[in-house]
C-alpha cells in the first residue's frame, strides 16, 4: 500500500492511449494509472480530449474527464493559449472539488491551476530534430519552455534523461528520477515452445524488437549476425516490431536481403502475449540502440530470464544494473562476440542476474515514487506561493 498523510486527487493525462500506437508512453500511463487506482490515499481522474467513443484506450481503472475539444485543438490550445484547464468530472464540478496535482504524462501539458508534475520520457526532438515534422518540433519546443517555467516537479525515467533535461535548461532541483516498472509475466514453457513452432523457429535464436528508426541501430546487429553465420553459429535472428521509415529502413531491407532467408525471421508487430512468448523463447535478447530514454525491452527480456546484450554508456546500461553484457554499439564484431558468450558460457549466470533485476523493477515501486513526487510538487508550489 502507498502510505499517505491525506488523500490526493490527481489529474492524470491519459490522451496518449487514444493514439493509433500508444507506444511506451501508453504502457507507462496504463500501468501507472492502475497502480495509483489500487493505492490508498490517492484518487485519480484520467484527462482526455473529446472522443465519440472509447477508441483504442480500452478499460482504465479510473474515472475519465473529457474536454470539449478534440485532441489536435486541445493540444494546440494548451500549448499556445495555456487554456482550458484540465477537465473535471461532473461529480467534481457539482461538489466544487478541484485537483491537488495535475500530472502531464507526455509533452501535452495542461495549464498550471494546481501543482504541476510533468513526465519527460526523452528529448529526442533536440537530439534528432530531423526525425520529426517541423510542426512537431515547434510543439515540443513550446512544451519544453512550459516545463522549464511551470513544472513544480519533472519526472524522468533514467539518469540519462535527467542529464539531457538539465542540458535543456530544466532546473535540476525539480527533477525526480523514477524508473519505469515492468509487468512480471509468468508464462509456461509449453506456450513459448508453441509460439516458436508456429513461426518456424527450429533453432535457438537471438531476438531484437523495436521500430525501425536510426537510433535503434539495427544495421549493426545485422552485421554482427553476418559475422556469426560466417563463424558457423547455429543461432538464428528474429526481428519483431512495426515497419519504420527513412534511410534506416532501406539499409535494413538491403541487409535482410543479403542474409539466408532460413536464418533470419522477420515477424513484424506481435500481440502483447506473443511478444512475451518471443522474449521467453529467445536464447539471447540484443538491443544495441544508440540511445533511449529508458529502454523498456531490456527489462521485459530480463523478466523471462533471457540474457541481454545492450549498449554501454546508455540508459540501458543503467537499468540493466550489471546484469547484461555491454558492448560498443558501433562495433559489430564486439556485438557478435557478446552474443556468443550470452548464448553459451555466460547464459545461466546472465539469466539469473536479469531475473533478479527485473523482479525489483515493479510498477508498484514506480507508483510509490510518483506519489512522493506529487507531494514534493505540492510542497514546492506552496514555497513558490509564499515567495511571491
Amino acid at each position: 500500500m502507498i502510505p499517505s498523510d491525506e488523500e490526493l486527487h490527481v489529474a492524470l493525462t491519459t490522451e496518449q492511449l487514444w493514439q493509433p500506437v500508444p507506444g511506451g508512453s501508453g504502457t507507462y500511463i496504463r500501468a501507472l494509472a492502475a497502480e495509483l487506482a489500487a493505492a490508498s490515499g490517492v484518487q485519480v481522474t484520467g484527462v482526455t480530449a473529446r472522443h465519440a467513443s472509447s477508441g483504442s484506450a480500452g478499460p482504465l481503472p479510473v474515472d475519465l474527464a473529457s474536454s470539449r475539444l478534440p485532441r489536435a485543438l486541445l493540444y494546440e490550445s494548451w500549448s499556445r493559449l495555456r487554456r482550458p484547464q484540465a477537465p473535471r468530472t461532473a461529480a467534481m464540478r457539482r461538489s466544487g472539488r478541484r485537483y491537488d496535482v495535475v500530472h502531464a504524462t507526455t509533452w501535452a501539458v495542461p495549464p498550471r491551476n494546481a501543482p504541476l508534475v510533468v513526465t519527460v520520457h526523452d528529448v529526442a526532438f533536440l537530439r534528432n530534430p530531423e526525425h520529426f515534422t517541423p510542426r512537431g518540433v515547434q510543439f515540443f519546443r513550446r512544451s519544453l519552455n512550459i516545463v522549464r517555467h511551470d513544472a513544480d516537479v519533472v519526472v524522468v525515467p533514467s539518469e540519462t534523461t535527467r542529464s539531457d533535461c538539465t542540458d535543456a535548461g530544466i532546473d535540476p532541483g525539480r527533477i525526480h528520477v523514477i524508473p519505469h516498472g515492468t509487468e512480471q509475466h509468468a508464462l509456461d514453457a509449453a506456450g513459448s515452445a508453441a509460439f516458436a513452432r508456429s513461426h518456424g523457429l527450429e533453432r535457438d535464436f537471438v531476438l531484437w524488437c523495436g521500430t525501425l528508426e536510426p537510433r535503434k541501430n539495427l544495421p549493426a546487429l545485422l552485421d554482427a549476425f553476418r559475422l556469426l553465420l560466417a563463424d558457423g553459429s547455429d543461432l538464428d535472428l528474429v526481428l519483431v516490431g512495426p515497419q519504420g521509415w527513412g534511410e534506416t529502413s532501406e539499409d535494413v531491407r538491403r541487409a535482410v536481403d543479403a542474409l539466408p532467408p532460413d536464418r533470419l525471421h522477420v515477424l513484424g508487430r506481435l500481440s502483447t502475449d506473443d511478444l512475451q512468448h518471443a522474449y521467453a523463447a529467445a536464447r539471447v535478447f540484443c538491443f544495441p540502440s544508440l540511445w533511449e530514454g529508458f529502454g523498456m525491452p531490456v527489462l521485459e527480456a530480463m523478466v523471462h530470464g533471457t540474457p541481454v546484450v545492450t549498449s554501454q554508456g546508455t540508459s540501458m546500461e543503467e537499468i540493466s544494473d550489471g546484469a547484461a553484457l555491454l558492448v560498443d554499439p558501433h562495433d559489430p564484431a564486439q556485438i557478435a562476440a557478446a552474443l556468443v558468450r550470452a548464448a553459451g558460457e555466460q547464459h545461466d549466470a546472465l539469466s539469473a542476474a536479469g531475473r533478479a533485476v527485473a523482479s525489483a523493477s515493479t510498477w508498484r515501486r514506480s507508483a510509490e515514487a510518483h506519489v512522493e513526487a506529487y507531494r514534493a510538487a505540492i510542497s514546492s508550489a506552496h514555497q513558490r506561493g509564499a515567495q511571491r
